[in-house]
């Protein structure tokens, strides 16, 4: 059964046709083995004004939806998750300027971003906070009529890249309880005080994941993304957002992985057949498409939730939960179906592997959304 509409389902084959013509996985490839920042895709999918998909139309968008979001995202990472990511996390960034940004902000902000002229990354972690995040110890001091940062921060994900303005989680009341005194400046990243610095991650080759050392970096006061104090709820605002789209790109590496096993076991002659003649194969193969179809079915019900403004905290994290693992499962099952060739990088296989290692961990980790699901299962 197709749950999608004829326009979502041109739309998807649409999404696929770019990645294919426009794109391809050579491209993919030899961003992630150069560790290049995809300058060039990034580019391309700013001249299709899909960077405009989910801005309002008041705004300069096209006013999309959350689905349609998330059908680009599954083919965006259909070659690897870490190209999505690109625009993923600049996207992210844009949505909560969107509701939560000054007109200054937004006249400085959105337009250039939607053409691509301007990037966005998300700082949030630091050593001391991961899964818990509002366990932030950078500061803003006031300083005049701006600020002061100091302090350190991790997991930046494209934040070396030319052009990118960081989002960045600071405390700016240090008396405050946990979740309150922190908020969100929006930061250039060539602020003189920033040194960032790209970790050669397993995963993310290509977007890149940096720490940041923040020594005394200058900020105005116009820098700061809606009310001070309140940065909690304006970075976790997006969460939804982001957590069905990487799901619907974890779906979409997912399905190229399947994909590509399937087309190696017809092409792999052993014992003078094709290993997909072999049963230990064949079943290997259906358990990986029937968990890939039923990761798709509940990020789509996730995000069709959400398009139609529906609380769905325990389905986004269902399908952030299942996708992830399933990526993340049937990678290494491709691996090994290809066996020594999967250990190349030209097999592309090894590149998703390391890309659905990192997926249960990013973007909340695997027991954080287990936490989020039973949570809404209480009774009373």
């Amino acid at each position: 059964m197709n749950f999608l509409t004829d326009e979502q389902r041109l739309w998807k084959e649409q999404v696929d046709r770019f990645m294919e013509r426009e794109i391809g996985r050579e491209y993919i490839r030899r961003c992630d083995m150069g560790r290049e920042y995809p300058y060039e895709g990034y580019a391309k999918i700013a001249a299709q004004d899909w960077l405009r998909l989910l801005i309002p139309e008041d705004h300069g968008g096209l006013g999309g939806t959350i689905f349609d979001y998330a059908l680009m995202c599954e083919g965006l990472a259909r070659y690897g998750f870490d190209f999505a990511t690109a625009l993923m996390v600049s996207t992210f960034t844009a949505m909560n300027i969107v509701k939560f940004g000054t007109d200054r902000q937004k006249a400085d902000c959105l337009e250039p971003f939607m053409s691509g002229r301007i990037r966005f990354s998300i700082s949030i972690s630091e050593p001391s906070a991961g899964s818990d995040a509002a366990n932030t110890k950078t500061r803003a001091i006031p300083d005049g009529d701006g600020f002061v940062l100091r302090g350190q921060k991790l997991w930046c994900s494209g934040a070396a890249a030319k052009d990118v303005v960081i989002a960045m989680l600071v405390r700016t009341d240090p008396d405050a309880k946990k979740h309150a005194g922190l908020s969100v400046f929006l930061v250039p990243n060539d602020t003189k005080g920033l040194d960032i610095r790209r970790l050669p991650t397993m995963a993310r080759h290509a977007t890149g994941t940096t720490e940041i050392f923040v020594d005394d970096a200058r900020v105005e006061r116009s820098q700061v993304l809606g009310e001070l104090g309140k940065g909690w709820s304006i970075i976790t605002d997006h969460l939804e957002l982001e957590r069905i789209a990487v799901s619907a790109g974890y779906v979409g590496n997912a399905q190229q992985a399947v994909d590509d096993a399937l087309r190696y076991a017809h092409d792999r002659i052993q014992f003078d057949r094709p290993i997909f003649d072999f049963q230990v194969i064949r079943h290997m193969l259906a358990d990986m498409q029937t968990k890939v179809d039923a990761a798709r079915l509940l990020v789509y019900r996730a995000a069709d939730l959400a398009t139609r403004g529906i609380p769905c905290a325990k389905e986004v994290s269902m399908g952030k939960l299942f996708a992830s693992e399933t990526l993340q499962e049937v990678s290494r099952m491709g691996m090994q179906i290809l066996g020594g060739h999967g250990m190349l990088p030209e097999a592309d296989m090894e590149r998703y592997f390391r890309e659905g290692m990192q997926s249960t961990i990013g973007a909340g980790t695997s027991q954080i959304q287990r936490t989020i699901i039973a949570k809404a299962m209480r009774l009373g």
